[in-house]
């Protein structure tokens, strides 16, 4: 936008945008009604970092995560949500509204030189706080940033929309000392606030601190407006960082290996009714068997699960927060994940000595950081480890739990993050609402996805979303609202759902049906997600009709939102070999 940024543009026009943000006479909220529309919600998105279906204990998980299970049992689960297979596009997609090309966030942060592909958000799209904020609401963000790398900051957060800032621009670092650690507009020290100390600062409970932080100091100088917020935690990204504390919960743990814990959690969820009795379970992906070292290997998995503790125990300040001002009643909680679990191999390989030749990595300097974002020392001198044997938890280590761990955390379903097989897409979602969600303890089985987030906000806000924005024509928004399922009624969806990422794309219809491959070259595959939501019967060889035309819909997508053309291999349909049931096409699409 120039120098004339966004932030200005809303100081700028202040309230005036009523006319546009509030529809029907009177700007009445089409939640609320005439009666109560002054009582608009807060609303609080949590979304954390790199997990998997069944990590957290409302599905199906053995890891102790009673404030989100209390969530779950005072607000309504839904089993078949989904999220974009990866962490920037997820960010971009539910912030905006919008499938992550439309943002220009189709793959990670790099440009591209493709619409689709920018490494940024789009000036044709508006965050959700773009959206609230000229409607009254007061907007923080505290967490992970992770749709710019760009330093002149038009896309950071308080210039989309947020009015205070806590959290990290980058999308992955130290859980003890944090790269690109921001208040704002500025770059800080952990250790800018004086409650932390070096001994003391633990990156996910400095994000529930702020957030508690926020909801306080906006309940004293702003009680009369609803705020919202969004909480991006980096737990349970890499690397495996925990306080010691927190792992000795786990200790011994998970000595037994992949398959007791897979066993147990897709029982577990069984007994929720979140799986179904005739699915079967995905293979395994690694034998505990020809794990050398064992003790090492159960280490990760316990770091891992202390990480994800930390994060529960945040949650849970934020929740007492809101009960202690009186807001909690009037409050719409979201909690959701980026991406399935991560099978990435980060520090898994052979002892690696440290680094010399790259200096303490300074804020937003590419140059000094490794492809897996490791720093050559800790703050203290300390040279940063990583390879097989090092146990991880400390903050001079750098290391992830692996794929055997990932495959246990997607438990019941196939693949990871970056696939768009269902153990690269689903996410729990909460929906915790007391003073208007009736449906208690209650399993939503209607499919929705990130997009849906941006289009709830605006409708339990009472906002019209906009068809401009600071003299930029917008996007439409691509979701429905979630509200009738708060109710027990249908998600009114006229379109299906995409995916795309990395040439991993998907389509799933509002039926059964998904339609799914790997790869830009790979083939479609068909599956009947009420049946076989694992995806180990491939149908497509029998249905070839089926894959046609659902493979012309996912055709259609792509070119309309973007996520065609693709910045690597040959364009879709090129040299492609056609699948089971697909007829050869040599036409260049």
């Amino acid at each position: 936008m120039g120098a004339f940024s966004r932030r200005d543009f809303l100081k700028t026009v202040g309230l005036g945008l009523g006319a546009f943000c509030f529809p029907g006479a009177g700007g009445k909220s089409p939640v609320f009604g005439a009666e109560n529309s002054a009582e608009r919600p807060n609303i609080i998105v949590i979304l954390s970092d790199d997990m998997g279906f069944s990590d957290i204990g409302c599905y199906g998980g053995e890891i102790s995560t009673p404030n989100l299970d209390k969530l779950a049992e005072n607000g309504l689960r839904f089993k078949q949500f989904y999220n974009t297979a990866r962490c920037c596009p997820t960010r971009a997609c539910l912030l905006t509204g919008l499938y992550p090309h439309q943002a220009a966030v189709g793959h990670m942060m790099e440009n591209k030189g493709l619409d689709g592909f920018q490494g940024e958000l789009s000036s044709k799209a508006v965050t959700i706080a773009e959206a609230l904020k000229p409607a009254g609401y007061s907007t923080y963000c505290v967490g992970k940033w992770h749709v710019t790398t760009n330093p002149d900051k038009h896309n950071w957060p308080l210039q989309r929309g947020f009015d205070r800032f806590y959290g990290t621009i980058h999308g992955a670092g130290s859980f003890f000392d944090p790269n690109t650690l921001t208040r704002d507009n500025a770059f800080i020290s952990p250790y800018a606030d004086p409650e932390y100390k070096p001994d003391s600062y633990y990156y996910t409970d400095a994000i529930g601190d702020h957030g508690v932080r926020f909801i306080a100091d906006h309940c004293k100088s702003n009680k009369d407006k609803p705020f919202f917020m969004y909480v991006a935690f980096t737990a349970a990204h890499w690397p495996m960082h925990a306080l010691e504390n927190d792992i000795a919960k786990y200790k011994g743990r998970y000595d037994a290996g992949y398959g007791p814990i897979r066993k147990a959690r897709c029982e577990g969820a069984k007994k929720l009714g979140l799986v179904k009795e005739g699915w079967e379970l995905s293979e395994q992906a690694e034998g505990w068997d020809s794990v050398e070292d064992k003790a090492w290997e159960s280490r990760c998995m316990e770091v891992y699960a202390a990480m994800i503790s930390a994060m529960d125990r945040n949650v849970g300040k934020l929740v007492d927060q809101l009960r202690s001002t009186g807001q909690l009643d009037n409050t719409l909680v979201f909690f959701l994940q980026d991406n399935g679990a991560c099978a990435e191999l980060l520090g898994r390989g052979n002892p690696e000595a440290p680094r010399a030749d790259h200096p303490t990595l300074p804020p937003l300097a590419a140059d000094y950081l490794q492809p897996d974002m490791r720093p050559r020392q800790t703050r203290d001198g300390h040279p940063v480890r990583s390879g097989r044997g090092v146990m991880p938890g400390g903050e001079d280590t750098w290391v992830a739990y692996g794929r055997g761990w990932a495959n246990v955390s997607n438990t019941p379903f196939r693949e990871y993050k970056h696939w768009v097989h269902e153990g690269g897409i689903s996410t729990p979602l909460i929906a915790h609402w007391p003073g208007r969600i009736k449906r208690k303890g209650v399993l939503e089985q209607q499919p929705g996805h990130l997009i849906d987030v941006m289009a709830t906000c605006v409708d339990v806000a009472g906002v019209k979303y906009p068809a401009e924005f600071g003299g930029q024509k917008i996007k439409p928004m691509e979701g429905c609202s979630l509200v009738p399922a708060f109710d027990g009624k249908p998600i009114e969806r006229k379109n299906p759902l995409f995916w795309e990422h990395e040439g991993n794309r998907a389509i799933r219809t509002a039926d059964q049906w998904k339609l799914v491959a790997k790869g830009p070259q790979g083939n479609w595959e068909l599956y009947n997600m009420e049946k076989d939501r694992t995806e180990m019967h491939d149908l497509a060889g029998e249905m070839p009709d089926k894959v046609k035309e659902m493979a012309s819909m996912w055709e259609d997508f792509a070119k309309r939102a973007d996520a065609v053309p693709w910045p690597w291999g040959k364009p879709y349909g090129e040299d492609k070999k056609p699948g089971k049931g697909e007829k050869k096409n040599k036409k260049k699409r």
